[in-house]
């Protein structure tokens, strides 16, 4: 269970994007590391949310699973103004919360919640983002938990990290897979996840 004062201190989809907004015109970003680098992601991260935003297109079989939920459930989101994955999958999981009133999206920033994002650690080591927990509103038991990347998109990372790939490497053919993709196996799994299709492992249920 979360401790409900996570949820008090949690945005909006449109207010996280607009203190992202209010921090780059004043030159900085989100998080404590504040640097050239971080706010030129930033500038990135934020073209790209609004570039899936605009070009976003839901699957049929997506739109009929989340017509599925039944059960009131709250998405909060650790994430920061400057990640990457974070602009390709968050315009995605508001588009599916927006298809279900049953289904709250609310924004935290990681850095600033490091307790709690340490319970979600990457193979118990990193805290990669975006990671979505999906809480039933009314007790706050946990549902589900997705990211930091559809499951496809995370096995690659895995295998170049194993091959020592430069990390600007790996970044550039993450946003090749993204580009590809249009961001359908996002789609798949968070709404297989939320209508209870498909396990927290990614499998089809039985």
């Amino acid at each position: 269970m979360i401790n409900p004062l996570y949820l008090e201190k949690s945005l909006s989809y449109e207010d996280y994007k607009k203190m992202v907004a209010d921090l780059l015109s004043e030159g900085r970003s989100t998080g404590p590391p504040q640097s050239e680098s971080y706010l030129h992601y930033t500038r990135l991260s934020v073209q790209r949310m609004h570039r899936v935003e605009k070009t976003l297109q839901l699957l049929p079989e997506v739109k009929a699973s989340m017509e599925k939920v039944r059960r009131a459930q709250t998405w909060l989101v650790l994430t920061e103004g400057w990640c990457g994955d974070a602009a390709q999958s968050m315009p995605v999981m508001q588009a599916l919360a927006q298809l279900n009133p049953l289904i709250t999206l609310r924004c935290l920033l990681r850095d600033e919640n490091l307790e709690l994002m340490d319970q979600y650690l990457t193979n118990g080591v990193s805290r990669s983002i975006p990671k979505l927990i999906s809480l039933d509103t009314a007790t706050l038991e946990e549902l589900f938990n997705w990211g930091p990347r559809p499951t496809p998109l995370q096995e690659i990372f895995y295998r170049m990290r194993a091959e020592g790939i430069h990390h600007g490497l790996m970044v550039e053919e993450f946003q090749r897979w993204y580009n590809a993709d249009k961001t359908i196996t996002a789609q798949k799994e968070l709404a297989g996840l939320a209508s209870g299709q498909i396990t927290a492992s990614g499998q089809p249920l039985p």
